[in-house]
């Protein structure tokens, strides 16, 4: 399941530099998450990065990107491919 940024973020940007496959971005208002990115840090961190450091909680499930497991771990190894580009 990817994460995604509820609008209690309060732009503090701790979380981008953390995300090993570069899923958050500056979105209008608040930072988003990239669901074709995210892998809750599958394959490289036993928990997801960004929702360790966020100082208001607001990193949670997204329920419109529902991935088990075994998919994360695809993808994570999709995306360590060189050439995979952050705007996948």
């Amino acid at each position: 399941m990817s994460l995604r940024i509820t609008d209690q973020c309060i732009n503090c940007d701790v979380c981008t530099p953390e995300c090993p496959n570069e899923a958050i971005y500056m979105g209008p208002e608040i930072f988003h998450i990239r669901p074709e990115r995210c892998t809750e840090c599958v394959g490289h961190f036993d928990t997801p990065q960004c929702q360790e450091v966020c100082p208001v909680e607001c990193i949670i499930p997204d329920p419109q990107h529902v991935e088990h497991p075994a998919a994360l771990e695809a993808k994570a190894r999709l995306l360590k491919q060189p050439g995979t580009s952050a705007a996948s």
